[in-house]
């Protein structure tokens, strides 16, 4: 790898934890508070708990993953699937 483009790829990897992560777990949440079994308020609470620890994988896919580019196209996949199931829910 050349030594110019690896703080590009440091900085895609940041970007797509903070902001990936986040668009994940939003996402995530959404269609969770909708499909977990439960009354209203206790879903959205163990969804929000949920939360923390799919932020906290996504951000370490994304550091472990072999590139940048793997590392997002990680979190596409997922993010998609999330944001279909919050929109069948809502």
């Amino acid at each position: 790898m050349r030594s110019a483009s690896r703080p590009w790829s440091v900085a895609s990897r940041i970007a797509a934890a903070v902001l990936g992560g986040y668009v994940l777990t939003t996402l995530a949440g959404i269609a969770m508070g909708g499909l977990l079994p439960t009354e209203r308020a206790e879903a959205v609470l163990a969804a929000t708990l949920l939360g923390f620890v799919i932020y906290a994988a996504a951000v370490v896919w994304v550091f472990a993953a072999g590139s940048a580019r793997r590392a997002w196209l990680g979190l596409l996949l997922p993010t998609a699937l999330a944001g279909v199931l919050a929109w069948l829910v809502t």
